[in-house]
């Protein structure tokens, strides 16, 4: 093995910062004034320069970047060419490796890798220019909710100069909240973001603390961050209306529930929205920004300024149950509840899952989050008296008989032992038993079906979401589900890779399914339309969605 530690940069696409490269031997110097330093500087002998001798090879290395690289970019195709390529550098003369090097660019440039990457790269900047030209910029800000959720948003605020409030209702709220904010700081230390100098200076001078909502200083912009009721979150507006500007921006950071029901408690609803972080929220770049029926669009223009000045990915979102991602989310999830019921179990769900490429299965990233958010969620929409609606028992059966939430209580649709998931032979013994009290003869799912249903569900659900006008085009689905879900990012997200495999194929495949299961599949008329029309969700013109909503409006 070489005496040094194996950088990896190129399969990665690292950048360094000078000092790192001059310690690699990749520069060799550091000036403040790198023009003037140049002019002077001795310029070496060209011809003794000219044949640089070859690297000595290092199978242990390139072995050790190859593992590095799977474990890291698993299923990715370019990364481990890279390696190759460097690899070969070592061992074939020059002319060769070149030849070499130019024909896997040509192949890997034209492949659906590239074309995904490319996708969400353009997709990417287009949402986060957005905020660059208009809107007001924001100095000052109210948070309430001094939860993990309601932290992390502080501290994202504080990081780009914004003086934050952070409220809670008793003392007993306000030091724990206290205790939150400087545990992020504590971390970014230990993770060398900041000094420790740095770190007690910024939550002295831009955090503050207070109790209840009398005598709050003014503040440009006021989020919300408590728990998803509604009734509860009505409250904290009608008491921030009260207290603050009334030019100051109202945001709810609510997950699910109706943007605009909530806008009623305010006597200016131009200046409210839904602003839906994701947790953490000082480190996840996506935000769902969702226009209420009565938001302004100097409020909007405002909030997409502050999403740059975050250097966060917003995308625009309407008004509904779950808005983009939890909407897409809920889905996913059912489906996957009705392939548990007919056949399949948690652990193989999960397998097949990330064997497309996700990062976690759904059943390991419940466990997660806690299955009492779901559980909560699946009875506020009383989907166990839902008319026409296909009501799974198993997840309800699995909290209220067991009582597991997940990681939380070190047992959930999986077994922990030292943190680590084994198969549940207590949850399996459910999923069986709700298969045969539902007079169900369960049968063998392959991965591959696995996969193919829960892609043709979430492509269901974004076609029905750019129908009735919840996301402006595919590529904001795209942008969610890679930055919120796990999807992977090589597959460009969720609307582009099914333009890749061809709209006609999962059409086909989703008649099949309405035709067994009328309640839970159906193809909605935008899709049909994409496939008669020959177009990918992306070649989707505003003119095609806006026909297509009020023909459904008729």
């Amino acid at each position: 093995m070489s005496e040094n530690p194996v950088r990896i940069l190129i399969p990665e696409g690292r950048t360094l910062k000078a000092a790192e490269a001059q310690e690699l031997g990749m520069i060799d110097a550091l000036a403040d004034d790198p023009l003037s330093a140049a002019r002077t500087m001795a310029l070496p002998d060209r011809l003794a320069t000219a044949m640089l001798p070859e690297p000595a090879t290092d199978p242990d290395a390139v072995a050790a970047a190859r593992d590095a690289v799977a474990k890291r970019r698993p299923h990715q195709i370019a990364p481990q060419t890279a390696i190759d390529l460097v690899e070969a550098a070592a061992c074939l003369p020059l002319t060769e490796a070149l030849r070499i090097e130019r024909a896997a660019f040509l192949d890997l440039r034209t492949n659906d890798q590239a074309a995904a990457l490319r996708h969400l790269f353009f997709a990417e900047r287009a949402a986060m220019a957005q905020g660059r030209e208009d809107g007001a910029d924001i100095a000052r800000a109210v948070v309430v909710g001094g939860g993990n959720m309601g932290t992390g948003i502080a501290y994202a605020l504080a990081q780009v100069g914004i003086m934050v409030t952070l409220l809670e209702t008793d003392r007993k709220g306000v030091d724990r909240a206290r205790a939150n904010v400087a545990a992020l700081y504590d971390q970014a230390v230990k993770r060398g973001k900041t000094s420790a100098a740095d770190a007690r200076a910024a939550l002295s001078t831009r955090h503050s603390f207070h109790i209840g909502y009398e005598h709050l200083p003014p503040a440009d912009i006021a989020i919300e961050a408590v728990f998803e009721d509604m009734e509860v979150k009505r409250h904290v507006f009608a008491a921030l209306d009260a207290a603050l500007p009334d030019n100051a921006i109202l945001a709810t950071n609510t997950s699910y529930l109706n943007v605009n029901r909530i806008a009623e408690t305010v006597r200016n609803p131009l200046r409210f929205l839904g602003l839906h972080f994701f947790s953490p929220a000082h480190l996840m770049k996506l935000v769902e920004v969702v226009c209420a029926d009565t938001t302004s669009p100097e409020t909007l223009a405002s909030v997409m300024r502050l999403a740059a000045r975050l250097k966060k990915v917003p995308v625009l979102a309407g008004v509904c149950d779950g808005f983009i991602g939890n909407r897409i989310l809920t889905r996913y999830r059912q489906t996957c509840d009705i392939m548990l019921i007919e056949g399949a179990l948690p652990a193989q769900v999960d397998a097949a899952m990330r064997g497309f490429g996700m990062a976690m299965g759904p059943y390991e990233v419940q466990d997660l989050s806690g299955l009492d958010i779901a559980y909560a969620n699946r009875k506020r929409m009383g989907w166990k008296d839902k008319p026409g609606f296909r009501y799974i028992s198993i997840a309800d059966c699995v909290v209220e008989e067991t009582g597991r939430l997940g990681r939380k209580t070190s047992a959930g649709w999986y077994d922990y032992t030292d943190g680590k998931p084994t198969p549940s032979p207590r949850i399996n013994g459910i999923v069986t038993r709700e298969s045969a009290r539902a007079g169900i003869t369960r049968r063998t799912f392959t991965d591959e079906e696995i996969v193919d249903r829960v892609a043709a569900a979430i492509v269901e659900e974004g076609f029905r979401i750019l129908q009735e006008g919840i996301a402006e085009k595919s590529a904001n689905i795209d942008l969610v589900l890679v930055h919120g879900y796990g999807f992977p990012r090589w597959r460009g997200g969720p609307m582009h890779w099914a333009g890749r495999k061809g709209l006609s194929t999962i059409l086909h495949h989703i008649e099949e399914l309405a035709a067994e299961d009328p309640l839970s599949w159906g193809a909605p008329a935008l899709l049909r339309q994409a496939v008669a029309e020959g177009k990918t969700p992306e070649e989707l013109e505003p003119q095609d969605l806006r026909n297509n909503r009020l023909e459904q409006n008729r």
